[in-house]
Formats: structure tokens, C-alpha cells, sequence
């Protein structure tokens, strides 16, 4: 299983009741709306897998779960604290007024004059602008989410087209 190939939902908050039923905490609205059959828990770096016997939403991204197997509270102690991911394949989709900057993590970015650059690895939030995190030739290289710097998104097929500004490249090169 690779990370990859799968998004966080949320952590496993804590154990609840002696019959191995687990709080979780959700990252996100709408989590109901996702048929969860089976769930990856983070443990020790990898991701192993998990039936669901039953889940139920509570009030403020809480839900309580019963994974199979998993029937004492000495069991389920053993999974607290762990991230929860699901497949990208169950990711729900976001309609487009609902888009936002953070969402282009995983898109490859293209620059006009460069071409390909690589995958987004991960958006940094600063009070002043969002940057960009994308591994090229080897090296970490940031760069602005801006109105200069963004010419176009492809939703469809997860795709950036960036016009870097002259030179940044090089900064991280050499």
C-alpha cells in the first residue's frame, strides 16, 4: 500500500466503551456521503487495511466505528492516535465553486518555458500567500500560488501550467 494511492480522512481520537468501538475525528465535511467498506490505519509508517462492521456520525466530525476483529478495549487501544485514509478512489469530488488552492496538492505542474516540473508534494499556507512544494531535478523547489505565476488549472486531469518567474529555477539548481 502506498500513500500515494490513498487520502487522510482523519485520526482515530479514542477508544469508547469495553467492546472495542473507536472516536474518530473527521478532517472534513461530508465524510457521511463516502460508503466506507474498509479503512487504512497509519501504523508504524504503513498502511494496513481494516473491515468496517459499522460507523455512525456524530455532531462535529465525530464518528464512532467497529472494525472487524477488533472486539475488546484493549484491541482498539492499539489504534488510537493513528491516521485514518481511505483509497483516492473513494475521494469524493469537489464541485468547482467549492476548488481551492490546497486542492492542488498531487497536480503536476507545467511551466510555459520549462515544461513538466513534477507532482505538488505539499502546499505551504503563509499569512501573506500559499507556496508550492515540488521535487525537480533532484531538489525542493518552491514557488508562489499566485495570479502571476498560475496561467491555468486542469481539474480534469490534475494539471498545473505555472510561468515561473526568470531565474527561480536556478536559485535551486545550483
Amino acid at each position: 500500500m502506498d500513500f500515494k494511492d490513498h487520502f487522510r480522512i482523519g485520526t482515530v481520537s479514542k477508544t469508547k466503551g469495553l467492546k472495542g468501538e473507536l472516536q474518530l475525528y473527521i478532517d472534513f465535511d461530508g465524510a457521511e456521503n463516502i460508503n466506507i467498506k474498509s479503512l487504512f490505519l497509519d501504523i508504524a509508517g504503513k498502511l494496513v487495511p481494516f473491515f468496517v462492521e459499522s460507523i455512525k456520525y456524530g455532531p462535529k466530525n465525530v464518528a464512532y466505528l467497529y472494525l472487524e476483529d477488533i472486539d475488546t478495549i484493549e484491541k482498539a487501544a492499539n489504534l488510537t492516535k493513528k491516521d485514518i485514509y481511505l483509497s483516492n478512489k473513494q475521494k469524493p469530488k469537489k464541485k468547482k465553486d467549492e476548488f481551492t488552492l490546497k486542492d492542488l496538492k498531487g497536480f503536476l505542474v507545467v511551466d510555459e518555458n520549462e515544461g513538466e516540473l513534477g507532482i505538488i508534494e505539499a502546499i505551504h499556507e503563509y499569512p501573506q500567500q500559499m507556496i508550492a512544494a515540488v521535487t525537480y531535478q533532484g531538489a525542493e523547489v518552491l514557488f508562489p500560488l499566485n495570479e502571476e505565476t498560475i496561467k491555468g488549472i486542469d481539474v480534469v486531469k490534475e494539471t498545473l501550467l505555472v510561468d515561473l518567474p526568470d531565474g527561480l529555477l536556478d536559485i535551486y539548481l545550483d
